[in-house]
């Protein structure tokens, strides 16, 4: 929809004809000190918390205090097969088949043990490619990976880097780099929307470039799930991640996500590090058996999962399945369109967005680049009630979530980013 117009009454008029307008009053939504709402632009960060959490984590307290030990089998919603009560939301918000999904661990944790079994270096296809701007955890991670197999973490990693005076990443050079060093790369592993500049990267492409050149392919998808419609199956990756705790309001440091290809699902001879959650449900507790590896991402896990957190995941992907993941896109590409439009309003002497603004490539998130500006900017939004992001040294990250922001947010956010500049 490009016929965006100015004004309040516009945004009104868009409120009163989104049909997932109601959806707003199942969220906390943050006030100042006088009980208005103040304007929350960065799920992104962190998700709001829906109002039935609290009952999904009370009815599990309760059959805690009132079950003990037996509330694994007993409880309304049994903890033993717990994680496995997310697990077909998790897929189709993620575009995966049930077998390529499990809920577990945290992010970067679960970016290891994918590295163990995708990460297998040789002394002349060692390297791992990344993008320049990596979230700063991904970095670290395949760092430490390298250092771990005995190679120099500078050395061996490749970076795809924008071009000069640029920000965004251009596939031709991901290609150049993969024709002049593809035989050297072991691993690919890619933001699956960039945290920076909200690029959203055309997973199949990247992975099926990859593939033929022989390398693993994985994603993080930290910023794209719940977010974009991310086809992860369809892709053809090997692997990916994502947390729960931003697009998918599971609350602060809550469990990951992971998706490992079918095609990986019955391969008992990929390396990887086990506990005693990735053995065969069934003789499990027959504590004295060899080790027998459950089929799919499953097989990935190691300990029995934190039930509290999991519920928190629950409340929130109960509310994904009634609205439709495809709506939610659908009014998120209006949300972020009608939000460009406004700031475009402001002259391109006084800012810039730096992310694409074709909507297949990106999520709800924009970058706001603004001229001459320092932190003293935010802090001023922040007085103004408005909850945003800053990265050094310029950028104003803003995500206005369909779930519960609205198009009277968005024009909120733009005049009171206009008063400050002016």
């Amino acid at each position: 929809m490009s016929n965006y117009k100015i004004g309040l009454d516009f945004a009104k008029q868009l409120d009163q004809k989104d049909e997932l307008s109601k959806y707003r009053n199942q969220f906390h939504i943050p006030k100042d000190k006088h009980g208005n709402d103040l304007i929350y632009m960065t799920g992104n960060s962190l998700g709001l918390q829906p109002k039935a959490t609290k009952e999904y984590i009370h009815q599990e307290l309760e059959d805690w205090a009132n079950l003990g030990v037996e509330g694994h089998t007993e409880a309304k919603n049994p903890w033993l097969p717990y994680h496995e009560f997310l697990t077909e939301s998790m897929a189709k918000i993620v575009g995966a088949k049930p077998i390529e999904v499990v809920v577990m661990n945290t992010l970067t944790t679960n970016l290891h043990l994918m590295m163990v079994s995708f990460y297998k270096p040789t002394k002349s296809r060692y390297k791992i490619l990344i993008e320049s701007d990596a979230f700063p955890s991904d970095k670290y991670a395949v760092e430490s990976q390298l250092r771990h197999h005995g190679f120099d973490d500078k050395e061996g990693l490749i970076l795809w880097k924008p071009r000069k005076g640029e920000e965004l990443l251009q596939y031709e050079d991901l290609e150049t780099i993969m024709q002049t060093q593809g035989n050297k790369i072991a691993l690919i592993m890619i933001g699956g929307v960039n945290y920076y500049t909200g690029q959203f990267f055309d997973l199949k492409r990247i992975a099926t470039l990859g593939h033929k050149h022989g390398c693993m392919v994985g994603f993080d998808c930290a910023h794209g799930a719940g977010n974009v419609e991310l086809h992860l199956h369809d892709s053809g990756a090997d692997f990916a991640i994502w947390c729960t705790y931003k697009y998918l309001n599971s609350g602060p440091g809550s469990l990951a996500g992971c998706f490992v290809h079918e095609r990986h699902a019955y391969n008992k001879d990929l390396t990887r590090f086990t506990g005693w959650w990735s053995h065969n449900k069934q003789t499990r507790f027959n504590m004295r058996l060899e080790f027998d590896v459950l089929p799919g991402a499953e097989g990935w896990q190691l300990s029995n999962p934190p039930i509290l957190s999991m519920a928190a995941i629950k409340a929130s992907l109960d509310i994904f399945n009634k609205v439709g993941f495809e709506k939610l896109v659908e009014k998120s590409k209006m949300l972020t369109g009608y939000f460009e439009f406004l700031l475009s309003q402001l002259g391109e002497d006084t800012i810039k967005i730096i992310t694409p603004s074709n909507p297949n490539e990106r999520g709800c998130q924009l970058s706001i680049q603004v001229k001459n500006a320092d932190k003293t900017l935010h802090h001023k939004l922040t007085k103004e009630g408005v909850i945003s992001d800053w990265r050094e040294p310029d950028v104003i990250r803003c995500a206005p979530a369909p779930l519960y922001n609205s198009f009277q947010d968005v024009f909120q956010m733009v005049e009171k980013l206009k008063k400050i500049l002016n």
